[in-house]
């Protein structure tokens, strides 16, 4: 079975990327030809074409020491960096299914698809005209507060909806025959050269399964347009939301001055600004993707640790990350950039509370930043009951409001 070591390297080929770094790509003007304007143009494709799986080897002790954690179980930052790497393979596999035969035998493959003529992103060149990349992480849940460093994990997912530039990937990660996470990627292909949107292979459902993982996902992006649609960056708080954040502002008034200026603290509860964390990264060539930007998996890596250790101080504890959702990509991160990482606990209720990291990219010559990621993190702390958060500014009420929204859908 593929190893995820070597689903990078493989990677590679597919784009044409160079093995060592350089600060600019290969030419790739000549793959265009390859690209087509109507979807109609591009032969269906089932489930099971994409349908791929992968080892991660912890048996093999030199790999192991990469994934584990001082608490003896897996780091999960490793298991999002091979997420984002596997989501990647799926989103070719569904556009070139003879990429299932490298997967047997890399070197053979990389001969055998230049003389394929079943697919024309691969036709004639074996390099695929396409660039896929993550938009966004729809959900990850995590079913096990321990995963074992011993054991060997396996990978498998397969594309699950497809519009007409986009595409859904479902995976789950098993051990021993049991899932320990399920995750929802969403996929986007680009114009190598132009990096505008380009047309994928259609979704052919032939079974009632597959049928109702279709139309999963088309709920799943109707979800996402509401949830657009009702952002609290687009529209107020609901009436009664409205009313919770008043109440929340009377419950920090000092009774004995009778002013709105005089703010005191409840009783188990902290500020919302006192839960910041910060980190600055600089991002070296090793941490590039096939695409000579900052790998988006090492991203959310970063971003998760910084959120773990957020959560570390906030509540105290040894908190259990439960949920990811709502991982957005807004732009590329360029090599030799300076991301500036905040996380800051939005919301918390008993034991459990939300983690949001906000990343953003740094000019440092004309001292201008650009968000580049916002990252939202669920931990729990078992039975131990966390610190209220309360909000002060009507910002931080919010992102109260906005964690308190992403935690009643959650179940736990």
């Amino acid at each position: 079975m593929l190893t995820i070591q070597d689903v990078r390297k493989y990677l590679r080929k597919v784009v044409g990327a160079r093995s060592s770094y350089s600060d600019d790509m290969p030419n790739r003007a000549a793959l265009k030809p390859h690209l087509v304007d109507d979807q109609k143009k591009l032969a269906p494709r089932k489930m099971k074409d994409s349908f791929q799986t992968v080892q991660i080897p912890l048996t093999d002790k030199s790999i192991r020491e990469k994934y584990i954690n001082i608490h003896g179980s897996v780091r999960f930052g490793q298991l999002l960096e091979n997420l984002d790497t596997f989501a990647v393979l799926i989103g070719y596999q569904h556009n070139s299914p003879m990429f299932g035969i490298l997967m047997e035998d890399l070197d053979l493959l990389a001969g055998y698809i230049s003389y394929s003529h079943c697919d024309q992103s691969v036709l004639q060149t074996g390099i695929s005209p396409l660039s896929i990349v993550t938009a966004m992480v729809d959900e990850i849940k995590i079913h096990h507060d321990h995963i074992d460093p011993t054991v060997d994990i396996i990978m498998a997912g397969h594309v699950t909806w497809t519009g007409r530039s986009s595409l859904e990937i479902s995976m789950w990660l098993e051990q021993n025959g049991e899932k320990v996470v399920d995750a929802e990627f969403v996929m986007v292909a680009r114009d190598s050269e132009s990096k505008r949107q380009s047309l994928i292979h259609p979704l052919e459902v032939t079974t009632e399964e597959e049928s109702k993982l279709f139309e999963l996902g088309n709920q799943h992006k109707k979800q996402r347009l509401m949830e657009a649609q009702e952002s609290l960056f687009e529209n107020p708080p609901t009436i009664d939301e409205r009313q919770l954040v008043h109440q929340i502002f009377l419950k920090t008034l000092n009774p004995r001055s009778k002013s709105f200026r005089s703010r005191i603290l409840p009783e188990g509860s902290l500020w919302m600004d006192s839960t910041r964390l910060k980190n600055a990264v600089v991002c070296f060539p090793e941490k590039r993707n096939i695409h000579n930007k900052v790998f988006g998996g090492y991203l959310m890596r970063k971003a998760f640790e910084l959120a773990w250790a957020n959560a570390c101080v906030f509540s105290s504890n040894r908190p259990n990350v439960v949920a990811v959702d709502d991982i957005f990509f807004h732009c590329p991160v360029p090599i030799g950039s300076l991301l500036l990482m905040s996380s800051q606990i939005s919301y918390s209720d008993g034991n459990r509370f939300v983690a949001r990291v906000h990343a953003e990219v740094m000019d440092t010559l004309q001292g201008i930043s650009t968000t580049s990621n916002v990252f939202h993190f669920t931990f729990t702390c078992g039975d131990s009951q966390v610190p209220t958060v309360v909000p002060k500014t009507y910002g931080e009420s919010m992102l109260y409001l906005d964690g308190l929204r992403r935690l009643k859908k959650k179940t736990f």
